[in-house]
């Protein structure tokens, strides 16, 4: 594949794509640009009429980072998968993501509307409320790539980052919450982690993504060698 962008434009003419991606919906472009100047249409053969990206990882692999950045270039509201996770509950949350966010979307709803779980004890988010559904949605998180979602998955992109930064960066935001001991907070990253190893053993998302990109390097810079 021709890296971020240039896949998706050949959904349409690489066999190989084809057949791996046979569950999402192709794209049709006339000129070779920049895709992040370039207003994605849609064939109406898509399991739901809306192209969404999946940007998917293990936690702390820098999947917020990258989703904000092409959230501004692309104009693109985000999903994220923390709002239906929890630590208890790291991966059995996905039918709520169906049944709130792409069943609506399908339905042709343009303004999404869902509860956020609670992480901790003194954690106490707002809904969300009146979301706009844009042309191109972005869903980031831990399993955003599972087997479950992917017919409604158009592009999916993992970004592989070393165990031990994303256990640095995981311990570093969460130290202090619900007044924990170091140790109570490594040791829940550590049990995350062996969750978050069984779903990638399962679903292998890492082969699955379209792209994978290095968690330890600048995305702008990544994203700046990109174009069709």
């Amino acid at each position: 594949m021709g890296g971020l962008f240039g896949g998706f434009l050949e959904l349409n003419s690489n066999p190989i794509a084809k057949k791996k991606r046979r569950t999402k919906p192709a794209l049709r472009a006339t000129n070779r640009v920049n895709l992040l100047k370039y207003e994605l249409v849609l064939q109406n053969n898509s399991y739901i009429n809306q192209f969404v990206i999946a940007v998917d990882g293990h936690g702390g692999s820098g999947k917020s980072t990258l989703a904000n950045l092409l959230s501004e270039k692309l104009k693109a509201e985000i999903i994220h998968t923390d709002d239906f996770a929890g630590w208890d509950n790291p991966l059995n949350w996905w039918p709520l993501v169906i049944e709130r966010v792409f069943e609506p979307i399908k339905n042709g709803e343009k303004l999404l509307n869902y509860p956020r779980s609670k992480w901790w004890e003194a954690h106490n988010p707002e809904p969300v409320v009146n979301q706009p559904v844009t042309p191109i949605m972005i869903l980031e998180g831990v399993s955003s790539l599972r087997k479950e979602f992917r017919q409604y998955i158009s592009y999916g992109i993992f970004v592989d980052t070393p165990l031990e930064v994303c256990l640095r960066r995981g311990f570093e935001r969460d130290r202090g919450q619900d007044g924990k001991s170091e140790d109570e907070i490594k040791e829940m990253w550590r049990e995350w982690y062996k969750k978050e190893e069984t779903y990638i053993e399962h679903d292998n998302p890492k082969e699955f993504a379209d792209l994978v990109v290095d968690g330890t390097k600048s995305f702008e810079e990544q994203i700046k060698r990109i174009e069709l």
